[in-house]
């Protein structure tokens, strides 16, 4: 009982990883695609961000 406790969780411990990661792989493709359109829209030689 105390295996297949240990089986689930183990389980749901890399489902959870596993969604977080590919969420991260997400929100990282997100920034590029806006960095990158801000790279090609910008007007003239400035910064198109303020940071």
């Amino acid at each position: 009982m105390v295996a297949i406790l240990l089986v689930l969780l183990l389980i749901l411990v890399l489902f959870g990883t596993g969604f977080a990661v590919e969420a991260l792989w997400y929100v990282a493709l997100a920034v590029l695609v806006l960095w990158l359109l801000g790279f090609f829209m910008r007007s003239g030689s400035g910064r198109w961000y303020r940071w």
